[in-house]
């Protein structure tokens, strides 16, 4: 999944089994206590990267929920995907900024929004996203259930 925070990642990983879902804030949160603490990404990157291959190496469908808003995050992914021999699909949450702007300020965890719009201003296109090396790439608002949450 890529797209900035408060655009429907997690919402969307949520309508799949709970064992499918590697989720950097939830180890950010297990790691100090609070999915906001920035200190504890790398550690939380780490857990996420092993949880992720002993995922594939074992051939199940995995759900990345976190931004990988930045080309070389995606880069990783891609290439453990490729090392397993697996596939790899990208869901974009192409959603407007409007809407994520209001969806962040409903959370809980309000993202500030000047970095939420520098995430959404990153969000690479779907054909940047194939270059990349995405076999597949779903439009969020192309999927059914996601689009009915984005109207």
């Amino acid at each position: 999944m890529i797209g900035p925070p408060g655009c429907g990642k997690s919402t969307f990983a949520a309508r799949h089994p709970d064992s499918w879902r590697v989720c950097l804030d939830a180890f950010r949160k297990a790691a100090t206590d609070s999915e906001a603490d920035q200190s504890a990404t790398p550690i939380a990157a780490e857990i996420q990267n092993l949880l992720l291959d002993a995922r594939l190496a074992r051939g199940l469908t995995t759900v990345v929920d976190s931004t990988n808003i930045y080309p070389h995050v995606r880069a990783g992914l891609l290439a453990r995907a490729r090392y397993w021999q697996r596939p790899a699909a990208a869901v974009l949450f192409d959603v407007p900024l409007p809407i994520v702007e209001a969806q962040n300020a409903a959370r809980d965890r309000v993202v500030p929004v000047h970095i939420l719009r520098e995430h959404h201003r990153l969000l690479p296109t779907a054909d940047q996203l194939h270059s990349e090396g995405f076999g597949v790439v779903h439009l969020a608002s192309e999927l059914t259930p996601v689009a009915e949450t984005l109207r």
